[in-house]
């Protein structure tokens, strides 16, 4: 299949949410690459992983591209059932800087062949705390860490369907979303960042 995708056009191949199964896919991109694979491998992650599995993958994966939904333990505790989100989530970007830095290596076409792209979803009522994982990304890694705001909640499944999670219930309002990109603007240093997502 990576070979097929390779053989079609794809920029890279991307593994999402591939804890569970990396001995199985680094065996098989092994053999992918003995038949010439020679795309990036893009780690794509809720970035609640194992460092030691991270570890193992320190020059295999090319791109890591990790979410940072929480900064605040009891955030991740109400919505997502892990307390310890922030803890593990900044030792697996940690894990990942340490493996490729700041640095991008953008291919001729544009396409990101190595890198680290930290994902933040802005939420309602700033409940992934937005700065405050900003501030510890630049105090931490580097302010030269790419990253990626996301403007596209909006809610579903339970947070549409019942009272439980009132705070999600709506999508993000214009003045939440220029309240995160202030942030990011003013930890960050413009130069080494983008910011992706729009409001509609």
């Amino acid at each position: 299949m990576f070979i097929d995708l390779q053989d079609q056009g794809c920029h890279n191949i991307n593994w999402v949410s591939p804890s569970h199964q990396v001995p199985q896919l680094v065996r098989a991109l092994a053999v992918a690459a003995r038949r010439g694979l020679t795309i990036p491998i893009v780690y794509n992650t809720n970035a609640y992983d194992a460092v030691p599995t991270l570890e193992l993958l320190d020059g295999i994966v090319d791109v890591w591209m990790p979410d940072l939904k929480y900064a605040e333990p009891e955030v991740g505790a109400r919505f997502s059932g892990v307390p310890d989100y922030p803890r593990r989530a900044r030792a697996a970007l940690a894990e990942m800087y340490r493996q490729v830095g700041d640095d991008f290596d953008i291919g001729p076409g544009g396409a990101l062949r190595r890198g680290l792209l930290v994902r933040i979803l802005v939420l309602p009522e700033d409940l992934a705390a937005v700065a405050r994982s900003l501030d510890w990304m630049a105090d931490r890694l580097s302010p030269g860490v790419a990253v990626s705001l996301l403007a596209q909640y909006r809610p579903a499944h339970r947070a549409a369907q019942t009272t439980s999670f009132p705070e999600l219930a709506r999508p993000i309002t214009g003045g939440e979303w220029h309240a995160a990109v202030t942030a990011l603007e003013r930890i960050m240093d413009g130069d080494h960042h983008h910011v992706q997502g729009t409001l509609a």
